[in-house]
């Protein structure tokens, strides 16, 4: 027999576990940390800021895989972990907000990705070499509908943190707990 997709609202909401939503952040993290690397490899350098930012979701799948396969067994362990994962997409966002306006020129970035580095005779003959490596945290690689990558982290970031605490609300008012 087919699974069949419920109608209503409120059945939608009978989809909305801890383990359904641990996986979906999962599996949304690891494809945005796939999209990453192929901005990567066509060419688009990530800076300092950018690597920063995959950080959390590194944590996001592995977690979002614990927490999926635990939420069954232990689901006080899912809970906690899909909080912990929540708040890592929470200040991921605050992250990517912070890149955003160093992008925009709203503030100013780190010194090691963003400041005028003065280079002396020595230390210019070392760092030749790493000088296409260097990339600035203050210039958007790309823009896509005048947003950055970081712009769009935020987004994701807050929406993925959203799906966590509805689910995380929906287990408290259930009482699963």
């Amino acid at each position: 027999m087919l699974y069949r997709l419920p109608l209503s609202r409120a059945r939608w909401l009978e989809l909305l576990t801890v383990g359904n939503a641990a996986l979906l952040i999962a599996g949304v993290s690891f494809a945005s940390l796939a999209a990453a690397w192929t901005f990567q490899y066509l060419g688009f350098q990530p800076c300092e800021l950018c690597y920063a930012e995959r950080n959390p979701y590194y944590f996001a799948v592995a977690a979002g895989l614990l927490a999926a396969f635990l939420a069954s067994r232990a689901p006080k362990a899912a809970v906690l972990i899909l909080a912990a994962i929540c708040a890592a997409l929470v200040y991921d966002a605050g992250l990517s907000a912070y890149h955003a306006g160093v992008e925009w020129h709203f503030w100013a970035g780190p010194a090691a990705c963003t400041g005028d580095v003065q280079l002396t005779h020595s230390l210019s003959s070392k760092l030749m070499h790493n000088a296409a490596a260097a990339v600035r945290c203050d210039e958007a690689a790309l823009r896509i509908f005048g947003i950055s990558l970081a712009g769009y982290l935020v987004f994701l970031s807050l929406a993925l943190a959203g799906v966590g605490a509805a689910a995380l609300y929906r287990a408290r008012r259930a009482a699963t707990l």
